[in-house]
């Protein structure tokens, strides 16, 4: 595991954009795995601009998302397909055969919606590069802490901690989906590199308890370290908690 501390968010942004870019540039075809939520929008907003400068061509580039919200339509405001076309998907040359974000309506069967994500992973030759963040409770994708975690694609009640802290991005509390399909920890660890991302105080105790050097479940994000190749890129705030042991 490599970990780097930048100054900010800006700079994190800016580390993650380019080696995201880095390996399009080596691999026309390259696969990537993509997280939402605030901490990347930094990072899609300077892939965007590298695209307007003719530095990244996203042509035959494939893309997996992390996870989707369960009853969300892909038009839904706050669906994870909505944010993808906001912040990337609409501002590139992305062919949007080649994006996959797992959807699940009230009326599909989720065992079949997972499955099917997985097999197109596999079929793409699995991912290159699976970009995450990280939740205040330290889970990745919506693998919430449990005794048990699933290995791969699979239908994932929230936890109240993740629900209160998505509620931000809703009317209200309430109008938070309760359940989501989310890639396993299996899927992710599957990836050929993984880079995390976290910014802020308040991601201060996720990234001690990640990166500590021990492992729980209860901590998802901690079985990262089992990993053949992870980079950490964190903000001062989001390290501050950090024991220079660790280091």
């Amino acid at each position: 595991m490599d970990l780097k501390i930048v100054d900010n968010y800006s700079k994190m942004s800016e580390m993650a954009a380019n080696i995201v870019a880095g390996l399009m540039q080596s691999k026309k075809d390259a696969v990537l795995g993509l997280a939402t939520g605030s901490t990347p929008e930094g990072m899609y907003a300077r892939l965007v601009e590298m695209y307007r400068q003719g530095k990244i061509d996203f042509n035959s580039v494939v893309t997996f998302n992390l996870d989707e919200y369960v009853g969300l339509a892909p038009d839904h405001p706050q669906s994870y397909h909505q944010y993808m076309k906001k912040n990337l998907f609409d501002h590139v040359n992305i062919k949007p055969s080649n994006t996959s974000i797992p959807h699940c309506s009230g009326n599909d069967n989720p065992g079949e919606v997972c499955a099917e994500f997985e097999t197109k992973i596999k079929q793409a030759g699995g991912i290159d590069l699976q970009v995450l963040g990280i939740g205040v409770n330290g889970h990745i994708g919506f693998n919430e802490p449990a005794s048990h975690l699933r290995t791969t694609t699979h239908l994932v009640e929230l936890a109240e901690e993740t629900i209160k802290a998505n509620s931000r991005f809703f009317e209200s509390v309430d109008k938070v989906p309760r359940k989501a399909i989310t890639m396993g920890m299996g899927s992710i660890m599957g990836a050929k590199k993984v880079l995390l991302l976290a910014s802020g105080e308040n991601k201060a105790e996720a990234v001690r308890d990640s990166f500590s050097g021990f492992i729980s479940t209860e901590t998802p994000a901690s079985l990262l370290q089992l990993h053949r190749d992870v980079l950490v890129v964190v903000d001062q705030e989001a390290a501050s908690l950090i024991k220079s042991s660790f280091l």
